[in-house]
């Protein structure tokens, strides 16, 4: 009798071991734009690569990134943002000393503008009077990579990805693009195709 009980309650037991056995399944945190993305538009936060009196290092940071992109052949460098399905902005870091307006006007460096705090991604802040733009901004010391999507009337949506680093946007390496690319490939390995097999003589 004792031995009945003992295994009516092995095999009550077995299927609940078995399932705090299992792992919890792990969801990766990287959005599955980037699996079916194809085409990529990179940015600074204060413009694209060719606006006037863009923040030096931040160009600098545009054209690492876009090698690095390149470098990793799963998407295609556009030069129109319409044209991306996803949208690369970058930022540097700004030492405390290179945080006064860097501008083409000759005079002394005039006030922040407040408007400028919160301007959206890629807008980049208001022109000087001269028509050229304003430069190195007061922001974070870290560098920024932020990955957007776009809707149809070419508005940002997102980040889907948002990464800060200190000097995480520097070539050739781009630490922060590194870190992207490692989690996609990891979450949505990319699919080589199949090598047909050889021909029989």
């Amino acid at each position: 009798m004792k031995a009945h009980q003992a295994i009516a309650l092995f095999m009550l037991a077995a299927p609940v071991s078995a399932l705090a056995q299992q792992k919890p399944k792990k969801h990766s945190d990287v959005s599955a734009v980037f699996m079916n993305a194809r085409y990529v538009y990179v940015e600074a936060q204060a413009g694209d690569i060719t606006r006037p009196g863009l923040y030096p290092d931040d160009r600098q940071a545009i054209a690492d990134v876009q090698d690095g992109i390149e470098d990793w052949q799963r998407y295609r460098i556009v030069t129109r943002r319409e044209e991306a399905d996803l949208v690369f902005i970058v930022r540097k870091g700004r030492m405390v000393g290179e945080q006064n307006r860097v501008g083409l006007s000759g005079g002394p460096p005039r006030p922040q503008n407040p408007t400028t705090q919160n301007r959206q991604p890629g807008q980049g802040p208001g022109q000087d009077d001269d028509g050229f733009g304003v430069g190195a901004e007061v922001g974070p010391s870290d560098d920024m990579l932020r990955v957007y999507t776009t809707n149809p009337d070419g508005k940002l949506i997102g980040p889907v990805w948002n990464r800060e680093m200190k000097d995480g946007l520097d070539g050739p390496t781009v630490v922060l693009l590194l870190q992207l690319r490692t989690a996609v490939e990891k979450a949505y390995p990319t699919q080589t195709p199949s090598q047909p097999a050889p021909k029989k003589p």
